[in-house]
Parts: C-alpha cells; sequence; structure tokens
C-alpha cells in the first residue's frame, strides 16, 4: 500500500520503520521543520533512505487548509495516512483524501483521555492502566472509530520516558531481552532494537544495553572471562572480540559495545577492565580540541561532566564533531563510535590526546617468536597465521614444518592455514576496507603509515636478509641489496603516490539545452588476495601489496608454502608500523586449499598471483566462475637473450651469466636460453665455463658465497631431471648438472650447448642455474626462433649497433627487453608480459592506480537569471583488463 506518514519524534520514526518493514510503500513523509539546525528523528531517517521528506511549518492559516501545501501532500498519491504523534493541526482535505482515510497512533486507551499529552494525564491521574489506541481519524477530537487497542500496567515509578520505551512503541515493542531463544533469535532482537529502544538486560545488578551483534560460527574457542546474565542457559564470555553470548540452542553471538544506565557506553571486550589510567595532563595546544562549544550552541558553558548527548546533539553532530577534529588534527583518526563510547567533555578529550600521543590504550601486539641465534644476531620469527591483527593458530591447531635448504633440517612449526581461516581473513579485510578506519583515511595519512612500514623493513633489514636465507636459501647479500632493500624501496614509492591517484575531465558533445560535463575518478576495489612465489619471498609480496594499500584496499596473502617467514615477519612489522587491524592477512598454506579458496570467495573482489602457467590457467577459470573477480597474472618464462658477434664480449659474458645464474637461477625473467651468433659461440662458451668454475656454492650467509641452495627437495629433484632429459636429447653437458654432495639442496651451475629448437630444454622453463646455449646465424632467424615460444615475459639483446638493438628490441615478443643488459628493474617502471607469461603490471605508475575507475557524466543545467541548478549523477564503471595490474578495475 502506498502510506504517507504524517507525524515527529522517534515514536514517529518506529512506526515508519515497521510500515516499511511490513512491505508497504512510503511515498511522502511529513514533520516538523528542522529545530535549532537538528531535523527531527522521522525525518532524518526518511532521507537516509531517500524517501520524500515535507517540513511544512503549518498546514492551515485562519482555518483554512494552504492550497500549496496540500497540492504537494495529494501529488504523492498516498492510499492512506498514518499519524503517529502528530502535533500539527491536519485540514480535513489530508485526512479524507486517500482511498483508505488516516489512522492515528495515540498514547492512551480512548476515550479516557484524549488531546495532547494524553500520557502524561494517564500519570497525573493515577491510572492502574496505560497503552495506546489506533483510530481512524474523522473531524473531531480522538472521536473516530476504534480500529486497535493495546493496554499495559503503569507501575508506581513509571515516567512517560519509562512508558514509551516498556510498552509505547509499535505493537508494544520493547527492548528486554527473553533469553530463552536460539542464538539467531537474540542475534535478530539485538540488531531490531539496534538504536531504539535498545535490547537490554539486567547485569551485575544494573541495566546493561547491547550493540552490535554478530553470529559466531564457532564458538568452542571463545577464550576469556565469565560473565553472570540472569536468565541465560550459561554464563557470557567476556573476549578481545567482544561479548560472546549463548542461545538456548548451544549456538553463540558476538556483542561488540555495551551501554549502561548513566548513558556511557564502552567496548563490550573491556566489561572487566579497571578503566583509564589517571588523566592525562593536557597542553594549552591539546586544549583546542574543545570544539563542543560551537556544537552545543544551547550549552552555556562546557564542564568536564558535560554530556554530548544529553546536552542534545544527534547523529549529525556526531559527524561534525568528528570531522572538525580531523580537520584541526588530521593525524587524529576518530570514528563515530569513538564519540558514543567517550560521552563526556573530559572522556572526550581525554581520548582524542591519548590517541595523539600513542596512548589511546591499543591491544599490545602479542607474537609467540621462534627465536634463532644465526649471522651474529638473535631473530625473531612469528610462525603464526596472522588474521585481524593478531597472530593466531591455524583452525584445528594444524602446523608443518618449513625446512632450511642450506641443510634440510627444520627451522619451526609454522600455522597451517584452513578454510575457514581463509573465511575469517576475508571478512577481515572486508570489514577493514567496508567499515574500519583504513577506508576512511585520509590518502597521505595512508601514505604516512605505509612510510612507517618501509622505515621499520629498513631498520630490520639484516634480520629480514637473514630469515630470507635460511628459509629461502638467497645468499645474505643478495637478500640484503634486492630481497629486501627492492621491498623498502616498493614501498616507498607506493606510499608516494597514496595522494596522486586522480580522475579526469572529459569533453564530450554540448548538446543543448543541457550544458554536460564527465569526468572520472579512482577508486579502491575492496579485498584483494595475492598469492606469491618462493624465489623472492618479501619482495614479490612488496611488488603486490604496496600498491593495493596504496590505493585503499585491503590484502589477504598466500605466501609460498616453502618459504611463509619473511612475510609473517612484514606482519609484525604492519601492526607496528600502525596499520589498522584486518588490512594485512597473512595465510601460509597449500595453494590447493587455501590459494584455491581464495579464488573462489565472493567477497575477493580482486586477485593477483606469480606462479606457473598451469596454476595461473585454473585460477584465472576459478575467479572467472566464481564472481567474475579481477585477475592479474604473472605466470611462466623462457625469455630469449640474443648476443650478437659485435657486442662486449667481456660485458655480455658477465650479464650473460647473471640472467641465468641470478639468485641461484630461480628467477621468473632468467634467460631460459641463449642464442649466441656463430662466429663467437665457441669463444663465448669458453668464457662461460671459466667464470662457473669460479663461483663459490656454499652457505648462504657466507659473505663469500656466489651460489646457494635451491629453495626446496622436489625443486632440485625437478632440475636433476631436467638434466637428464637434456643430455637424452642430444643436447652437450659441458659442465654442472648434478647435485652437489653436501647436506642442503645445492645444484650445480650448469651449461648446455648445441641445443636444438625441437628440444624439451629448449622449450621448457628450468627455474633454475641452467644455461642452455643454441647457435644463429642471421637476424630475422634468430628472432623467428626466439619468438617461436608461448611465453613473453622478458628478453634481451647484446649489440654494439644501435640500429640492430631496435630493430630486435622491437620486433621480441616480451613484456620487457634489455638492451646490453638484463635484471635491472626498477619500481617506477611496469613489469609485466603477455601471451602465456600473463597479463597485468607490477610497479611503476599504471599499478599505483589499484582502483575501479568511474566514470561520472554530470547533466547541469544552468538558470542564468539565478542559483537555481540542478545535478543528475550517472556511474558507469570502466576498465582497461589487460593494461590493469593487481588491485586495479
Amino acid at each position: 500500500m502506498k502510506i504517507a506518514v504524517i507525524g515527529q519524534s522517534v515514536f514517529g520514526q518506529e512506526v515508519y520503520k515497521e510500515l516499511r518493514k511490513d512491505g508497504h510503500i512510503i511515498v511522502g513523509v511529513f514533520t516538523i521543520p528542522d529545530k535549532d539546525g537538528k531535523a527531527d528523528p522521522l525525518g532524518e531517517k526518511a532521507e537516509k533512505d531517500g524517501v520524500a521528506v515535507f517540513k511544512f511549518p503549518r498546514w492551515r492559516v485562519k482555518g483554512q487548509a494552504i492550497p500549496e501545501v496540500v497540492a504537494q501532500y495529494r501529488a504523492t498519491g498516498a492510499e492512506l495516512n498514518v499519524l503517529p504523534f502528530c502535533s500539527q493541526f491536519i485540514p480535513m482535505e489530508v485526512i479524507d483524501h486517500p482511498k483508505h482515510g488516516s489512522i492515528i497512533y495515540h498514547p492512551s486507551l480512548l476515550p479516557r483521555h484524549r488531546g495532547a499529552s494524553a500520557i502524561n494525564w494517564t500519570l497525573i491521574h493515577g491510572d492502574k492502566k496505560g497503552g495506546f489506541t489506533v483510530f481512524w481519524a474523522d473531524d473531531g477530537l480522538d472521536t473516530g472509530p476504534i480500529l486497535l487497542q493495546r493496554e499495559c500496567d503503569i507501575e508506581p515509578n513509571d515516567t512517560v520516558n519509562s512508558i514509551y520505551k516498556r510498552f509505547l512503541f509499535p505493537e508494544g515493542v520493547t527492548g528486554t531481552i527473553d533469553w530463552n531463544q536460539s542464538a539467531e533469535a537474540l542475534h535478530n532482537w539485538i540488531r531490531g532494537n539496534d538504536k531504539v529502544p535498545g535490547a537490554w538486560a539486567e547485569v551485575d545488578g544494573q541495566k546493561v544495553t547491547f550493540y552490535g551483534s554478530t553470529l559466531v560460527e564457532n564458538n568452542t574457542t571463545a577464550t576469556g572471562q565469565p560473565l553472570e546474565i540472569p536468565g541465560a542457559s550459561r554464563p557470557g564470555i567476556v573476549t578481545k572480540a567482544g561479548l560472546v553470548l549463548f542461545g538456548n540452542d548451544g549456538k553463540a553471538l558476538l556483542v561488540k559495545n555495551l551501554q549502561f544506565e548513566d548513558g556511557k557506553m564502552i567496548a563490550a571486550a573491556q566489561y572487566f577492565s579497571s578503566g583509564s589510567s589517571a588523566a592525562v595532563e593536557l597542553t594549552e595546544e591539546e586544549k583546542t580540541f574543545a570544539v563542543w562549544q560551537s556544537i552545543l550552541t544551547n550549552v552555556s558553558q562546557i564542564e568536564d561532566s558535560t554530556d554530548f548527548f544529553k546536552s542534545g546533539a544527534a547523529s549529525m553532530d556526531v559527524v561534525r564533531l568528528v570531522e572538525e577534529v580531523k580537520l584541526r588534527v588530521s593525524s587524529c583518526q576518530l570514528q563515530n563510535e569513538d564519540v558514543y563510547m567517550n560521552a563526556t567533555f573530559q572522556d572526550f578529550i581525554q581520548m582524542c590526546v591519548r590517541k595523539l600521543r600513542g596512548e589511546d590504550n591499543e591491544e599490545e601486539l602479542v607474537v609467540d617468536y621462534v627465536e634463532k641465534n644465526i649471522n651474529n644476531m638473535t631473530i625473531k620469527m612469528p610462525h603464526q597465521l596472522f588474521i585481524n591483527g593478531e597472530f593466531v593458530d591455524a583452525e584445528g591447531g594444524k602446523t608443518y614444518k618449513t625446512i632450511n635448504p642450506t641443510n634440510g633440517t627444520a627451522i619451526c612449526d609454522v600455522s597451517l592455514a584452513q578454510i575457514s581461516d581463509v573465511d575469517k581473513a576475508v571478512a577481515a579485510a572486508k570489514e577493514a576496507f567496508e567499515e574500519g578506519e583504513w577506508g576512511k583515511m585520509n590518502p597521505r595519512d595512508r601514505g604516512r603509515l605505509m612510510y612507517k612500514l618501509a622505515d621499520l623493513m629498513e631498520q630490520d633489514q639484516e634480520e629480514l636478509a637473514t630469515i630470507e636465507a635460511i628459509d629461502s636459501g638467497a645468499v645474505y647479500t643478495l637478500a640484503l641489496k634486492t630481497h629486501v632493500g627492492m621491498s623498502v624501496q616498493t614501498f616507498r614509492y607506493f606510499a608516494g603516490w597514496c595522494d596522486k591517484i586522480q580522475g579526469s575531465t572529459i569533453p564530450i558533445n554540448q548538446a543543448r539545452p543541457n550544458r554536460n560535463l564527465t569526468f572520472t575518478k579512482k577508486e579502491p576495489i575492496g579485498v584483494c588476495a595475492i598469492v606469491i612465489p618462493w624465489n623472492y619471498p618479501l619482495m614479490m609480496l612488496a611488488w603486490k601489496t604496496a600498491a593495493c594499500l596504496a590505493a585503499g584496499n585491503t590484502v589477504v596473502l598466500k605466501p609460498a608454502y616453502v618459504t611463509p617467514l619473511t612475510a609473517l615477519k612484514f606482519a609484525e612489522l604492519a601492526a607496528r608500523a600502525g596499520l589498522p587491524k584486518g588490512v594485512i592477512n597473512i595465510l601460509p598454506g597449500s595453494g590447493a586449499l587455501v590459494g584455491q579458496h581464495m579464488s573462489d570467495h565472493p567477497d575477493v573482489r580482486k586477485l593477483g598471483f606469480t606462479g606457473s602457467t598451469e596454476i595461473g590457467k585454473q585460477i584465472m577459470k576459478s575467479c572467472a566462475i566464481s564472481n567474475v573477480k579481477k585477475v592479474s597474472l604473472e605466470l611462466g618464462g623462457k625469455s630469449p637473450l640474443i648476443i650478437f658477434s659485435d657486442c662486449d664480449m667481456d660485458k655480455a659474458v658477465r650479464m650473460g651469466m647473471s640472467s641465468v645464474f641470478f639468485n641461484k637461477g630461480e628467477n621468473c625473467i632468467a634467460a631460459g636460453r641463449l642464442f649466441v651468433e656463430d662466429t663467437i659461440h665457441d669463444q663465448f662458451v669458453k668464457k662461460v665455463v671459466e667464470e662457473v668454475k669460479k663461483m663459490k656454492i656454499g652457505d648462504p650467509l657466507d659473505r663469500s658465497t656466489d651460489h646457494g641452495p635451491q629453495n626446496h627437495k622436489a625443486h632440485l629433484d625437478k632440475l636433476v631431471e631436467y638434466c637428464q632429459t637434456g643430455v637424452k636429447e642430444g643436447a652437450t653437458l659441458v659442465c654442472g648438472g648434478k647435485q652437489v654432495q653436501r647436506p642442503g639442496f645445492f645444484f650445480e651451475p650448469t651449461v648446455f650447448t648445441d641445443v636444438q629448437d625441437h628440444m624439451y630444454i629448449a622449450k621448457e622453463e628450468s627455474f633454475g642455474p641452467i644455461m642452455i646455449i643454441s647457435k644463429f646465424k642471421g637476424v630475422d632467424d634468430v628472432l623467428r626462433r626466439a619468438n617461436a615460444t608461448e611465453y613473453g615475459l622478458a628478453s634481451g639483446v647484446f649489440t654494439r649497433d644501435i640500429s640492430k638493438a631496435l630493430y630486435v628490441s622491437e620486433r621480441l615478443n616480451a613484456g620487457t627487453v634489455f638492451v646490453n643488459t638484463y635484471n635491472k628493474t626498477d619500481v617506477a617502471a611496469p613489469f609485466g608480459g603477455f601471451k602465456q607469461s600473463g597479463f597485468g603490471k607490477d610497479l611503476g605508475k599504471k599499478n599505483c592506480s589499484c582502483y575501479s575507475l568511474v566514470g561520472i557524466l554530470l547533466f547541469m543545467h544552468f538558470n542564468w537569471g539565478g542559483p537555481s541548478h540542478f545535478f543528475f549523477f550517472f556511474f558507469c564503471p570502466d576498465c582497461d583488463l589487460n593494461s590493469l595490474p593487481l588491485g586495479i578495475c
């Protein structure tokens, strides 16, 4: 039914909500004008819902209806008028207009008390019974036919407010909790009464109102201090997350906030805490937080005990207060909830100052370290999952051992994430994005936190490099310079982009009579899932995570199963840098379980993956089937390096070796095949072999080591098999090709010559220290052979002839072409490939736009004779998937 609601107050608001809940269409809300800049609760709620709101100061003049007012009312097409707590005189032209007439809610058992203040007269006359009546309106005073009545007992100490709160909301809505219900029913009751009148119960002899309820899937692990609640099937539990309550079915719900009878609201997790320590002595500068006076203009003097809400402030004033504080001191990031939980001036000012000073009683990060004395230092390694700002055990306490490839021994037990852990992490990331501080933060402040994180990484770079060395086998000096060094650079680079991500204005057809303007804006996507490989554990994390964070997204990251430790150490540093809970979540685990569920998860909006082409195809398929989530892939490679006879031979040998043996060959852009011009082939091979024999294979923590162990045993076995295949196919094994006879996963640097195009080792990536050399004669012939692969990640050319270099580089089908160098990457240069090497870019300006691009077509009509304007916004998402990396639409 189409209904017009005519009334005011919270009571009117509740009637309005009940009507909408029952499926009726509210075509208009007619309420009183704003008072002192504050909207009536009924009008305020309707405006939020997008319902037309009319605020007429009067409906009639000298007993006659105002024609313009009546005309606006009739235009709504109402079929029924509902008048809850209506204090204005409504003309009969309005009362009788709908085909179903008008009904009025009256706070009395008619005909006992008529007219205004009926509930007051119920108390004044000492009635033992009270109630409310719904009746049909007529031209008399509360004389229309009665449609419905409900009665209640009037208690000796009742007041107008207590009767309203206990009974007089629509259909006797009350907030008191009946504990003999299921957890879901309790949850529905609390969330249904979240604002008015509030769901409450007697706890420790005082009335406590519950706010912010969510259902708990698994309650068996809830740990904390028990709280007795009369009538409940079992005591509640005050946990770090809030108050866990139980239904009569044994299932649980979580309540986040509690409010006491004096109006003070606290986080439920703090129920048993003794409160803040002694009051902070304020400096003169800090006293500038006293912005209440400009909001509470009706209060002559703001005292420490002044209560924001009891002084007349409403929800809009909360927003204004929060924003004014942010405007004065941008580093003081407040939430609306902070005001509700610190309602007195003293509590509020103390809370603000503590936030500024970093003394805001944030929970201390608890880390169960594994400590080792190694590399002349004590390294402290987290080993649990990192979810919602906490290190926690995996579901069921499952763990696995991460292995040191230098000696094959276990470093420590690491928590093994399960599907339920993925759900928790994604939920935490989603809440941090949609409701948390991160999603509301000024981009410049977001950049400040990222700079701080980069500083902490640099401060702990020796520890990070040591962890990288023992967990991945990276040579310590390389880990220090590249694995960690470039990670720090990456976060600093993208921290600088945070406040520089901008849209554009686009000229379009200036059709008359409207003047048209289009502009675009970039918006963060939401939860980004990241799956990284084991060859550069920290650097791959940084390449993909920094851009996501700069854009305002949140992250759930799965490190490689065999190299989880630097990712977990990074999580600790991110927490210490002050990144809010839920922004970063780290889940060590298997790709088949954790990675797959991240691909399938409906709340993940983008997935970034670096790994094999085979797995990349499966991920792309899963992302499409699940929710058409965006995806960027950096996959396999077989990068060609072409060395012409006119090259600088010494440089070509040095860089050619680096192109293959850098990071033990565990390098996505490693030169998978070297094409050497036939006239210099033998000389090149001879020089390479001489240099290979000089390489020192050994402990990656030894500063003189050139070549550390391969990452893990399965990969070592694969390299041995790869070389055996090359020999069987007829390639010449010049040196290497086998495991080093010592503890650990060491493999000899290897050189193959006489490699023909049809051979397995000419077509497939080894991802190890294996140099594949083939001869060539002509330019066009070698280009054809170099491009005869489904991969297209990187490539290289060595020649002194600039024309030849340009000719070859333009025709090589690869995302990166190195000329007279190799392995040179920079945080400002985009990185990625095409064909079956994937799509999307890491690094560079492109990747700083981890946003959805939203085009806004704005039709503006200008009335040049006056100030009248109207605006119509049309939102149209737009993107180019082929050029957008992780986090970008």
